[in-house]
């Protein structure tokens, strides 16, 4: 039985692992997780818990399936990015989506618009690969039956859904500025809202949002934020990954001063302008219907729900070598790697496959 490990620093990397989990699972394959960090005291139920780096090497896993931007590299095994989420365009390339560390040997990229950057950058690197299987966290998206989201619609009614979703980022954060306005819409009564924000938020925001909850509003943790998103029928946010995930649904989002707006958005600058953006999004134009198309086509085209297979399929094809051969990982990582085993505490012999 082939081991495989999944690994993971935050709490949010719970919904990107957990169908892989699944699928690694019912494929007869040992899944193992290692949670450190913001995710230490999280747990998968379809993958036995290993706490210790120690352990991590003794398990000597054929793959470690990173949904951080970093993986310790004396695990043995192939070392596959999954990633957190999708471009957003928070920073710039080279020190946000697209920033290569020299750690993976396999990228399996969400869709056309990060498959091409990667296979540009890895055909000058060539020290790793990059397949495009979809993203594991949306297979929950377009499965046959999901009784959260299910839920979460029932304590709606009959009334439309809308949900919030804020990122953590200070300066891109929508959640202090329209806490007031989205009071109102929820006091109104006239729409049910989903109420999620970033784990990494202030907790005295998290906390102001908490006390919206009740017969017109419901807050979502972060393990339901998929749910929430095929529940509801409009999103307002602002600069979150969430506004992608939530456009290959093709359905409409309101942002508020996202750093970067595109056609799909409906963009907007002040708190009081939310019932009418609101009023937009629940009777889109054709124009932004076609915008969402195209926009949802490009980041994730996949509408199947087995993204995680396919991460499979591209991992053992990696490991057999299929893929072609890998060139040896740049020298200067060596720094990041002596970090990396003073984090964790392990100062041991590496694994060997």
């Amino acid at each position: 039985m082939a081991e495989y490990l999944l690994f993971a620093t935050e709490r949010y990397a719970l919904p990107i692992l957990q169908p892989l989990a699944d699928a690694l699972q019912a494929g007869g394959h040992g899944v193992h997780a290692w949670f450190v960090d913001g995710a230490s005291s999280a747990h998968l139920p379809n993958a036995r818990m290993i706490h210790t780096a120690s352990e991590a090497v003794a398990l000597r896993p054929r793959a470690v399936f990173s949904a951080a931007n970093w993986v310790p590299g004396f695990v043995s095994g192939a070392k596959v990015q999954l990633f957190h989420g999708f471009n957003v365009e928070k920073r710039e390339d080279n020190r946000g989506h697209f920033r290569v560390r020299g750690m993976f040997d396999l990228y399996c990229t969400q869709g056309p618009a990060t498959t091409a950057p990667f296979q540009s950058l890895a055909a000058h690197a060539h020290h790793f690969k990059v397949v495009e299987t979809g993203w594991p966290k949306l297979d929950p998206l377009f499965a046959a039956t999901d009784a959260r989201a299910d839920a979460l619609r029932a304590a709606a009614g009959r009334r439309p859904v809308v949900m919030f979703a804020s990122t953590f980022t200070e300066r891109l954060s929508a959640a202090p500025h329209l806490h007031a306005a989205i009071a109102e819409e929820i006091a109104r009564g006239d729409r049910y809202w989903l109420l999620t924000l970033h784990p990494k938020c202030a907790p005295e925001l998290v906390a102001r949002y908490r006390t919206l909850a009740g017969p017109n509003a419901g807050f979502v943790e972060t393990e339901d934020l998929v749910s929430a998103e095929r529940a509801a029928d409009v999103l307002v946010a602002d600069t979150t990954s969430v506004v992608s995930e939530f456009v290959v649904q093709r359905k409409p989002v309101v942002t508020f001063r996202n750093r970067a707006p595109k056609p799909h958005m409906i963009d907007f600058q002040q708190a009081e302008q939310l019932p009418a953006m609101l009023a937009r999004a629940f009777d889109p134009e054709p124009t932004l219907l076609a915008a969402l198309d195209h926009y949802a086509d490009a980041i994730h085209p996949y509408r199947d729900g087995r993204s995680s297979e396919r991460v499979i399929r591209a991992t053992d094809r990696l490991i057999a070598g299929d893929l072609g051969p890998l060139a040896r990982k740049p020298f200067g990582g060596w720094i990041r790697a002596l970090q990396i085993r003073k984090d964790l505490g392990y100062w041991g012999p590496a694994g060997r496959a």
